[in-house]
């Protein structure tokens, strides 16, 4: 372009015409675009970035719609302010990014030990008790070398089929339990699915790292277990706040602070009971010359010379991470399914095929299932678990779409606004699973990435993703799901996951 800018120039020197007003209007157009296009090549700064100021994004933030809002913020930036703008959220300035190829941009220089985020109020609470880092939380080379031994475990195609049998009793105790609450009420309803599949997906979790149950979905649940999975609820909530607040501010307000603290204590305190109970059930085999095996992650954990510090760590953040996953996506799973009772019964009719007289599926037939595949991601798509993701570049200034973001800029990824991204999807905000199914589509590879990419992408994905399809299909061989005839449309909000802002209740009707 600027050498077709340099010939037209020199065109009208030697044309020797430039006194006609015609041409100096062309003259001063041809300088005009040389000026945009140099200023288009500049690098630009972040105080030249566009964004709300302090007091501005405060009000929206929580006078308007508050922190439950923040996935919709995320569409208002983008369109006020293009796919790049920044915001401070209490001490944190924070570069929001809500472009795909920006995402791209930014995922490809994040370096060998790529940091998700601060996270400071989670660093804060383990350096105050001494407790050590999990992979949510650690760093460089410690972070990596955990990532590398449970990777081997949680991310390998074999390693985890081997976990379909540990997963199908747990989903054989979820359909008994629906059908005891489906018959608890007439009209067949079961209210708060969302609260029975957090249940579910902290009982599958529990088995995949203890290879032991306890007791979610029992018919009376473990007080121990009840207030467990009530201190994640409250940590995830409290952790907006902590974050948002200065460190002074927790001694002028501190209820948050404690509050925060308290479930993380408690947290710490039941993931250490059950570790500390398997290996001594191991230690007592060992006294009697029993051989030791075992295929649950804290046994790799704890024989691979892992400070036990660290074992305990890890093993808190991997049960807390594994629960939200499996609750939201198939709650709203089954609710998009129950509005579109074609799609419902095109995945029935297709899990069916696969299995032929089989009632229980194994972790091979769903290759044969790209239905259930699709129907997952557009869930993913719709509705992320996680609406933002967040990077922090610690060793070098990084260039993204014109700016030059200097090193240990929080770096927010704004996954929520490019899945619902008319550019992207056509009918964004509409449950069409079948648009995975076309090759013609044609979505950027970055427009939704529910589990991350890279190095820091979700390590519990593989496992997630099989105990969702090995869930949702027997739920539909033994149910027909419908509405509540009493409800209404349900919408996400952010408690720093994304979560329903009401209960989902539907009809669980016998096949």
């Amino acid at each position: 372009m600027s050498f077709g800018r340099k010939m037209l120039q020199q065109a009208l020197k030697v044309s020797g015409r430039s006194s006609s007003p015609l041409l100096r209007c062309v003259e001063r157009w041809v300088d005009s675009l040389g000026s945009r296009q140099a200023e288009g090549s500049r690098v630009r700064t972040l105080e030249e970035m566009p964004g709300p100021s302090a007091l501005s994004f405060v009000w929206d933030l929580f006078a308007k719609r508050g922190l439950s809002r923040l996935h919709e913020l995320q569409l208002e930036g983008r369109k006020r302010y293009g796919p790049m703008w920044k915001a401070s959220f209490g001490p944190i300035l924070t570069v929001h990014v809500a472009e795909p190829e920006l995402i791209e941009q930014v995922l490809r220089q994040e370096g060998q030990h790529p940091m998700r985020s601060d996270l400071s109020s989670w660093k804060d609470y383990r350096h105050l008790r001494g407790h050590g880092y999990g992979l949510l939380t650690a760093e460089g080379e410690e972070w990596q070398s955990v990532r590398s031994l449970l990777g081997k475990h949680m991310l390998r195609p074999k390693a985890v089929e081997a976990y379909d049998g540990t997963l199908n009793a747990v989903v054989t105790d979820l359909i008994a339990k629906l059908r005891l609450r489906r018959q608890q009420q007439p009209s067949g309803v079961v209210t708060d699915i969302s609260g029975e599949f957090y249940r579910f997906g902290l009982e599958g979790i529990s088995s995949v790292l203890f290879e032991s149950r306890i007791g979610c979905l029992e018919p009376v649940i473990p007080v121990e277990t009840e207030r467990f999975i009530q201190s994640i609820n409250t940590m995830f909530v409290m952790t907006l706040l902590t974050m948002a607040m200065p460190a002074w501010l927790h001694r002028l307000f501190p209820k948050p602070w404690d509050s925060f603290c308290q479930c993380w204590d408690y947290m710490f305190q039941f993931a250490k009971g059950h570790i500390d109970q398997r290996l001594k059930e191991e230690a007592e085999k060992i006294a009697r010359g029993e051989e030791v095996q075992g295929r649950y992650l804290t046994y790799f954990l704890s024989r691979a010379g892992i400070p036990m510090k660290s074992v305990y760590s890890n093993v808190t953040e991997l049960l807390l991470a594994g629960v939200d996953t499996i609750s939201s996506t198939l709650s709203w799973s089954l609710y998009e399914l129950s509005r579109h009772p074609e799609v419902q019964n095109l995945l029935r009719a297709e899990v069916l095929k696969v299995l032929g007289d089989r009632r229980v599926p194994t972790a091979a037939d769903v290759a044969a299932m790209p239905l259930m595949k699709a129907v997952v991601k557009e869930i993913h798509r719709l509705y992320p678990v996680i609406p933002a993701n967040a990077r922090v570049i610690t060793d070098r200034s990084i260039k993204v779409g014109g700016y030059l973001i200097p090193k240990n800029t929080l770096i927010t990824l704004c996954h929520y606004a490019t899945s619902r991204d008319p550019a992207q999807f056509s009918e964004p905000n509409a449950f069409v699973p079948q648009r995975w199914l076309s090759r013609d589509e044609g979505n950027h590879p970055y427009a939704s990435v529910p589990f991350g990419v890279g190095k820091r992408s979700c390590i519990g994905r593989r496992i997630a993703e099989l105990e969702l399809y090995l869930a949702l299909s027997r739920i539909l061989i033994h149910f027909d799901v419908k509405p509540d005839p009493q409800g209404g449309v349900i919408n996400p909000m952010t408690r720093t996951l994304l979560v329903p802002e009401s209960e989902i209740n539907l009809q669980f009707i016998e096949r």
